[in-house]
């Protein structure tokens, strides 16, 4: 596989930033040239198979407590892998891991098939550096839909560079995830709750944990993972600083692991907290604590109450 078509599989494509031609092809004003066929084909035949395929399995099988229960177990692995191990240990480096929770999270991270970490880290520190301007990969200001899902679905320069990670480029666990993805991804999503679901109920199982741990699975993960490039810039409070558009929101927190005290987390990125104030849902911070006092993470980087107070105080005076 050439590097055009592997990262086109990977799916770090968005709109691109150059001007669109008469020569253009468009239907609905949509850039038909610039459409990543295989992202597209991918995030869109998931969402037909979960809204067709799933509802005519549970009518002809049910739903029986094994396949919930794999689902459950599939959504928390990979949800907090991405929350805990792609955002806040690899991309904001706001702890440090032991070597099976690095492994894990990056097991479980690629079944989310959101792109191996060393290229979301690098759009997600991209994102840090420009909130809200051009090279902002998931930029608001180009609309709700862009932020959430559009820069997914449309092409940009395949060769993005990695040189805002050379930190990640020198951990070897992080490049061997890197050059297999694809297969990690597939063997963990779609293989491993299809032998499981073989082992309870045979063929029957077997299709309806692919369907439902899988594939459905792999669909709402994902739209709560792009919920915080959309909704968390545009639904809730700024209690701490107004330089970007992020916003704190424990609506969105309860479907993003945390993850919605965005606000926050633009203006103190390094801090393992989201949720901040002790009573605030923020369950990823719960579990890098835990994981701290067993000796598996060490290093928790967090902010002065002090600085934060100060934050908020001169927020209010604006």
């Amino acid at each position: 596989m050439n590097r055009e078509a592997s990262v086109a599989w990977k799916g770090s494509l968005r709109v691109g930033t150059e001007p669109m031609t008469t020569e253009s092809r468009s239907v609905l004003r949509l850039p038909l040239d610039r459409i990543n066929w295989i992202t597209s084909s991918f995030l869109i035949g998931t969402l037909l198979l979960t809204l067709t395929a799933v509802p005519l399995y549970l009518y002809h099988f049910g739903l029986d407590w094994f396949q919930v229960a794999l689902f459950c177990a599939m959504f928390f692995a990979c949800g907090f892998s991405i929350s805990l191990g792609y955002h806040r240990l690899f991309s904001h480096i706001t702890f440090k891991a032991s070597w099976p929770i690095r492994l894990l999270t990056l097991v479980f991270g690629a079944a989310a098939f959101e792109n191996s970490v060393l290229m979301w880290a690098s759009e997600h520190r991209r994102h840090h550096k420009h909130v809200d301007h051009d090279d902002d990969p998931y930029n608001i200001s180009k609309g709700l839909f862009h932020a959430h899902i559009g820069w997914l679905l449309f092409k940009l320069n395949a060769d993005q560079p990695y040189d805002n990670v050379p930190d990640l480029q020198k951990d070897k666990l992080v490049c061997w995830q890197d050059r297999h993805v694809q297969w990690i991804a597939v063997v963990v999503s779609f293989g491993l709750p299809s032998l499981l679901g073989f082992l309870w109920n045979g063929w029957q199982g077997s299709l309806g944990a692919f369907l439902i741990a899988g594939v459905a699975r792999i669909v709402v993960l994902q739209h709560c993972t792009f919920l915080i490039n959309s909704a968390c810039h545009a639904i809730g409070r700024q209690p701490y600083s107004t330089k970007c558009t992020a916003r704190d929101s424990l609506l969105l927190a309860l479907f993003t692991f945390g993850e919605g005290y965005h606000n926050y987390h633009h203006e103190f990125q390094h801090d393992y907290r989201n949720g901040v104030k002790p009573w605030q849902f923020d369950p990823t911070k719960w579990i890098i604590w835990t994981l701290s006092k067993i000796q598996l993470a060490r290093g928790l980087r967090r902010v002065p109450a002090a600085v934060i107070q100060a934050a908020q105080r001169e927020r209010r005076l604006v």
